[in-house]
């Protein structure tokens, strides 16, 4: 049973030892420990992979109802990276991501559910350069456990795909061999840990 399911007295979160039901409250994302990465389609022959290195989220958990379960994310568009200072700094600019005008990227949960097992799914607000649709993230929980500073922990992995388009980053050169330089679809992936608040 995963950390949503309804408690049980010989239920406990991926073998950790933990009652599913303690794990209900309120948690801070570790950047430290996190990494919000994305994968985009270079010259129609390969991935590019990156990710941004600043942001803060919380999570609120709650193991009896998922329905309840909330999470938020708030992140600094100048701390993306792809290991091409060239790369970034067009990412950053009017082309893409604007970040002078449009400095943050957001999500805002509007609705979670338990699909069986460790999976879990989360649907909420994306907002890029002031244009908000939803996206739907895939998760699984990879469970519970207190670190050695005493900390009470939780781990997901997660996944999505959007269009880029749909946020009005539409930047884009036509090759010679046909198709274009980026491609529209976005993968999104996501290695999160989190605290639970004292």
């Amino acid at each position: 049973m995963g950390i949503f399911g309804r408690k049980n007295d010989d239920t406990t979160a991926a073998g950790t030892g933990a009652d599913t039901a303690a794990l209900t409250g309120d948690y801070t994302i570790d950047p430290a420990h996190t990494t919000l990465g994305f994968v985009a389609r270079h010259a129609m022959v390969t991935n590019v992979k990156g990710s941004f290195q600043e942001f803060e989220g919380t999570l609120h958990l709650d193991g009896e109802n998922p329905s309840k379960s909330t999470a938020s994310l708030d992140i600094k568009m100048a701390s993306i990276t792809t290991g091409s200072p060239d790369r970034d700094g067009h990412l950053k600019s009017a082309d893409f991501f604007k970040i002078e005008e449009f400095p943050t990227m957001t999500f805002r949960s509007t609705e979670a559910e338990a699909l069986g097992g460790e999976d879990y799914r989360i649907t909420g607000d994306l907002t890029i350069l002031g244009v908000t649709k939803p996206v739907t993230i895939d998760l699984e929980f990879n469970g519970a456990a207190k670190d050695p500073f005493g900390n009470e922990r939780v781990g997901f992995e997660g996944k999505a795909e959007i269009k880029r388009s749909d946020w009005g980053v539409t930047w884009n050169a036509t090759l010679e061999t046909g198709g274009v330089l980026v491609s529209d679809k976005i993968k999104l992936n996501f290695d999160i840990s989190a605290i639970k608040n004292a």
